[in-house]
């Protein structure tokens, strides 16, 4: 009965050291999916604010030099 007892000691610890190590990647996964998205939406506002076919012509060519 001892050794049963010792055993699922042992299990629960090993269970409790891997639940923590999911809850640390989970938590850096989710940080990491934060700062996709964040930059996600600067690139959306970036390119909304650019200049389309409909933007002023020439807004992006290099003036001729004289």
């Amino acid at each position: 009965m001892e050794s049963r007892l010792d055993e699922l000691e042992v299990r629960i610890a090993f269970q409790d050291d891997l639940l923590d190590a999911l809850n640390r990647t989970v938590t850096r996964q989710q940080q990491e999916i934060d700062l996709l998205q964040q930059q996600l939406r600067l690139l959306y506002q970036q390119i909304r604010q650019e200049p389309g076919e409909g933007g002023a012509p020439g807004a992006h060519e290099v003036p001729p030099h004289y």
